[in-house]
């Protein structure tokens, strides 16, 4: 669906989607990667169950939230891909630990 217009030359780098090894340029946004990569979107809305993709890419909207090496809800428009991360699309609401009673 999306593809890069050009190739840059930088440094490759091999990221794992979902339990799949993708293929990335060092540096660019988890987004993009994303994006390119089935089923094209970041996260599935915690209340209308519907796939959301990243939006405006600096930041503001959110839909682009993912689980990045184990951290919930992380923005991937601002998160810059490096060799060996683990990537899982955020299905629904993060888990939020059980507070103790004081």
């Amino acid at each position: 669906m999306f593809r890069k217009l050009y190739e840059s030359g930088g440094s490759r780098v091999k990221v794992t989607v979902d339990g799949v090894e993708v293929e990335a340029e060092a540096g660019e946004p988890v987004a993009a990667v994303l994006l390119r990569t089935e089923p094209y979107h970041a996260r599935i809305h915690p209340v209308s169950g519907r796939p959301r993709a990243p939006y405006c890419m600096m930041g503001v909207c959110f839909d682009c939230l993912a689980v990045i090496d184990a951290a919930e809800s992380t923005q991937t428009c601002l998160t810059a891909v490096r060799d060996g991360m683990t990537i899982e699309r955020q299905r629904g609401a993060r888990s939020v630990p059980d507070v103790p009673q004081v």
